[in-house]
């Protein structure tokens, strides 16, 4: 059959490069920096910034989307 053909000449094809690759020795990194944790901090909450991104209606109240999962 052809298309057995095509993926013997390819496996072929794919191992005569895989032969080309020299072996070399493996490289291990020692990282010391795994799991780091970093104290809570409590940053200034400002509404002021907040609310200058929103939409307001009329009565000043906070136009949002309703969420596309609610019914």
């Amino acid at each position: 059959m052809e298309i057995e053909k095509e993926a013997e000449t390819i496996l072929k094809k794919f191992s005569d490069v895989l032969e080309t690759i020299p072996d070399l020795e493996e490289t291990q990194y020692l990282v010391d920096n795994l799991n780091r944790t970093r104290e809570d901090v409590k940053s200034p909450s400002n509404p002021e910034k907040i609310l200058r991104n929103t939409h307001l209606d009329k009565k000043g109240s906070i136009i949002a989307e309703k969420g596309k999962w609610t019914k």
